[in-house]
């Protein structure tokens, strides 16, 4: 049932760190955009947002009560997790290898964020969306995923709209497209098709949405 009442945006997390200049230099190194960044005798909040995210993260001197290092499982979605990967290492960043999961087997509570499941090296064989993970932590241990998400389930998305957040994310959407159009040009002969823009249009949309691929 969809909700007709008023919108929540989900916007902040709060993340706990020991040393606020040192947190705000590494998420700066990220290349995430800095909001703000207050203090007074007896706090400091700053706040980070991701490039193309909606929600963003605030931290600083006296902003929470949690350990530093306690908050686990924060999920970064892109669209390409190797160049995602790639980027990050660049930046400095240590960034693990590619994972994916190899069934729900529980492992004990040491990786709650991986909803027990084990890990298995590489990228998911079929590169299905959800299924291709890396981490990374920041220097207090605040555990952060990876996880590339090319095409939405059912009903997580509007389906009246189709939004990309970065031209990054619109060129790997077009080149899955370009993909899928040349397996659907060898089925149909191998013909060049005029309305391939066409065809391009109804995937991306379709994908976004979660919804049966052109064929």
């Amino acid at each position: 049932m969809t909700s007709t009442g008023i919108d929540m945006k989900f916007e902040i997390v709060v993340i706990p760190v020991s040393d606020a200049d040192r947190a705000k230099e590494f998420y700066a190194s990220l290349g995430w955009r800095l909001d703000a960044d207050f203090a007074s005798s007896d706090y400091r909040v700053m706040q980070f947002t991701p490039p193309g995210s909606g929600c963003s993260v605030i931290f600083g001197k006296n902003v929470t009560a949690a350990a530093p290092g306690s908050a686990q499982g924060l999920y970064l979605i892109v669209s390409d997790i190797q160049a995602a990967r790639k980027e990050l290492n660049g930046r400095g960043v240590k960034v693990s290898e590619l994972f994916h999961h190899a069934g729900d087997v529980y492992t004990g509570p040491d990786e709650p964020y991986l909803f027990g499941r084990v890990r298995v090296e590489g990228p998911d064989p079929a590169r299905g969306t959800y299924r291709s993970f890396a981490s990374f932590n920041d220097p207090d241990g605040n555990g952060w995923l990876l996880q590339e998400v090319t095409a939405r389930l059912p009903g997580r998305v509007d389906t009246d709209n189709t939004t990309f957040n970065s031209s990054t994310e619109l060129a790997a959407a077009l080149r899955r497209a370009a993909t899928a159009h040349g397996e659907h040009e060898k089925r149909t002969g191998g013909q060049h098709d005029e309305n391939w823009p066409d065809w391009y249009a109804e995937y991306m949309v379709r994908e976004q949405a979660g919804k049966e691929l052109p064929l």
